[in-house]
């Protein structure tokens, strides 16, 4: 049975409504020029900050806010980096003091090797943030029985990895990403390991509610052509997935019908 659409459907974050259902990163591209381009051929509407790396506040070096308008597109700051909830935590309070955010992504890194969630300190620091009053955007592992969790206690969007960050790798466990949709009430956004367009497109037909992206397109050899490629695979995987797809079969089935011909 098909999904049914809202007559709006749009991606909605602790009630704020976003267009897109994409989300781009802020690293890795050669300058913020060409990341302000390729924001323009996603059309995001919001864009992840590592407060320890993207420059938001030096007036003396180019600021990304100079390329990429904060009134028009929504920062969230993440803590790319951290490994310690305390790291974490501290990151995102000199992130609310220096722009007013709020909305925010919580990472917390185990081993720099795979940059695998330490679950642990995650859930440690998602409860020190949303006692804060912060919005807890929570990149996590494909694990239904942690995403719950997180979910309980009152995170706006839980996010787990496709596959490690930056590897490209694709979807490794769609069986784990759908029993966390499943079971999901706030927005599902996969976040890492998407490599290229199809990637994308499976994500959001196993039912996620959005994609966050930055190496795939940053990394590209052309990062504009493949941002706007990301923007079409994402519509589409949300459009096969409203669709409801056929069922699959063991034996082939013809389009015509057998009866009657001579």
């Amino acid at each position: 049975m098909s999904q049914k659409p809202t007559s709006s459907d749009t991606l909605v974050v602790a009630g704020r409504e976003f267009n897109s259902r994409l989300i781009i990163g802020t690293g890795k591209y050669k300058d913020y020029a060409e990341n302000a381009a390729a924001l323009e051929a996603s059309g995001a509407d919001m864009v992840t900050v590592a407060v320890r790396r993207v420059n938001i506040s030096d007036p003396h070096q180019p600021m990304l806010a100079d390329f990429i308008d904060p009134e028009k597109t929504t920062y969230l700051p993440n803590t790319a980096g951290c490994f310690t909830g305390e790291d974490a935590v501290r990151t995102l309070r000199l992130a609310r003091e220096a722009g007013g955010w709020d909305l925010v992504k919580l990472e917390v890194l185990s081993d720099p090797k795979h940059l695998y969630p330490d679950m642990e300190e995650t859930l440690r620091a998602a409860e020190l943030l949303l006692k804060d009053g912060f919005e807890v955007m929570v990149y996590c592992s494909d694990d239904p029985v942690f995403a719950r969790k997180l979910e309980d206690m009152g995170c706006a969007a839980i996010m787990p990895l496709g596959a490690p960050i930056g590897s490209g790798l694709g979807i490794q466990n769609p069986v784990n990403i759908r029993l966390i949709v499943e079971q999901t009430k706030v927005p599902v956004i996969v976040d890492a390991g998407v490599g290229t367009a199809s990637d994308a497109t499976v994500a959001m037909e196993l039912g996620c509610d959005g994609v966050l992206m930055n190496t795939a397109i940053a990394s590209a050899k052309d990062p504009v052509q493949m941002a706007r490629a990301m923007k079409h695979a994402v519509i589409a995987g949300r459009e096969a997935y409203l669709a409801g797809r056929m069922p699959r079969k063991m034996y082939a089935d013809p389009s015509s019908p057998l009866a009657g011909l001579i």
